[in-house]
């Protein structure tokens, strides 16, 4: 069916319908997966057979067609790249006959506030291509669902509703952002992944750097209150955060120290209350940065340390946190040792408590919000579940802690907590957070252990990649 001019207008004839398949892993038994799933969204076609649209869309994917305005047809398409952290996918069309009818749309500038844009894409409810208006109404740092990373983000007051993730919202017929979430509690009002990340993402995809948005690796705390800021150090007309802590393996692992004060970064300077004026305009936190910058990338810093001032590179790595954020096309980790089960914590794993903020043991929780990696705790082992035998009667309650040892050694993270079971050669003891102790015999183990898998048809006694660890 031949395009109205409105909706080439628009950008509506380059706008795709994404059908996806998808099957996620079961983080309560990390063997197996969940049931496979179907749902839609929307995409973009911004080159030859290449298809702009959310991560969130073809998370977890098996499966993926498209299909064009007002055409019957589906195509087959695979995912090109992902970037799980800022919410954006490339996919890709291998028959050529896909571009015929196309003109793919520029992409445009950051918008101001008061643009009015238009949202295209096949909210749920219908068949035919949906568009919405509505203006910019915010640009600022937020939380994006699908990653937990604080990212710059565009507010706009047009409708983002279940099916159009994924899909363009248009400025003077260039593509602005693209659609990724809605607010909650609020009526029409959505947010979209800046133009400014999804260039860094192609940018990405074209040199083959890593598509993920670094991460700083520090927690600070405002400096609004005048007598810490005294404490801190700062002189009149000195603003900045205080440093209190630093995650081991970020990207300010040896460099920056707890206790600094953070005055400026990649030429900014920040304000009392962690913001910076980006891009000259727009008054946001201070990590809005990290969305234009690659992994790899020399970030210039400026701290002030016992009452000095120091100029220092940061080596921009990705984003690391003592307990993992959500995770996307890749199976859990597990290891299973005399039914005992043991998983690493990750939200994912805290998901599998409804309102899990709220209903997951207080220690879970905790090391969410306020946990650091160290040096010698980079992750938790948690026990998750004990498959019952004769070899560990008594232990069947004694699960959902964290491990503390193993024959008094405190495990660095999950491969070097298997390493030190795999080691022992007599007896393994476990101290549990909550002051247990485990001890199981190596070799009942041993003769044991594939009855257990066997009676819980568990395929393995550990993951895949521990197995290659």
């Amino acid at each position: 069916m031949a395009q109205t001019a409105e909706e080439h207008d628009l950008g509506a004839s380059s706008v795709v319908r994404i059908y996806a398949t998808t099957q996620s892993p079961d983080y309560e038994n990390p063997w197996q997966t969940q049931a496979p799933q179907s749902g839609t969204g929307s995409g973009v076609v911004i080159d030859d057979r290449r298809i702009l649209t959310g991560a969130h869309v073809v998370a977890d994917a098996t499966f993926i067609q498209v299909q064009k305005v007002s055409e019957p047809r589906k195509w087959v398409v695979e995912v090109e790249a992902i970037n799980h952290d800022c919410d954006l996918a490339l996919l890709r069309v291998d028959d050529p006959e896909f571009m015929e009818g196309l003109t793919p749309p520029e992409l445009g500038p950051l918008p101001q506030l008061r643009d009015r844009v238009s949202v295209v894409g096949y909210p749920v409810g219908g068949e035919e291509i949906s568009i919405t208006e509505g203006v910019v109404s915010r640009i600022e740092v937020q939380s994006y669902s699908h990653s937990k990373r604080n990212l710059l983000a565009v507010t706009v007051d047009a409708a983002i509703n279940e099916g159009n993730s994924g899909g363009p919202v248009y400025l003077d017929g260039r593509v602005s952002g693209i659609a990724f979430q809605s607010l909650k509690d609020a009526e029409n009002i959505g947010e979209m992944v800046p133009a400014a990340l999804i260039r860094r993402f192609l940018e990405s995809v074209a040199t083959g750097r890593p598509a993920v948005v670094p991460g700083l690796g520090v927690s600070t705390q405002t400096l609004e209150n005048p007598r810490l800021k005294q404490r801190v150090g700062l002189q009149d007309g000195q603003t900045g955060v205080l440093v209190n802590t630093v995650e081991e393996g970020g990207s300010a692992s040896g460099v920056l120290e707890p206790g600094d004060a953070l005055l400026t970064i990649d030429g900014h300077d920040i304000a009392d209350n962690a913001t910076i004026r980006y891009q000259g305009r727009i008054r946001t936190t201070f990590d809005a940065v990290l969305g234009d910058r690659f992994v790899g990338d020399e970030l210039p810093v400026q701290v002030l340390r016992n009452g000095q001032t120091i100029d220092a590179q940061l080596s921009l790595a990705p984003f690391v946190s003592l307990v993992a954020r959500p995770q996307y096309d890749t199976r859990p980790d597990y290891f299973v040792y005399g039914g005992l089960v043991f998983v690493p914590l990750t939200l994912d794993y805290l998901r599998t408590w409804r309102e899990w903020w709220d209903k997951a043991p207080s220690e879970f929780v905790h090391a969410y919000y306020n946990g650091t990696r160290t040096p010698e705790r980079q992750e938790l082992v948690v026990l998750n579940t004990v498959l019952a035998d004769e070899i560990n009667v008594g232990y069947e309650a004694r699960f959902n802690t964290t491990v503390q040892t193993v024959n008094g050694h405190v495990p660095r993270d999950m491969r070097h907590f298997v390493s030190l079971v795999d080691a022992q050669t007599d007896a393994l003891e476990l101290r549990l957070s909550d002051h247990t102790l485990l001890v199981l015999d190596v070799e009942s183990v041993r003769a044991r252990g594939p009855i257990i898998l066997e009676r819980y048809r568990v395929p393995s006694d550990r993951s895949a990649a521990l197995a290659s660890s």
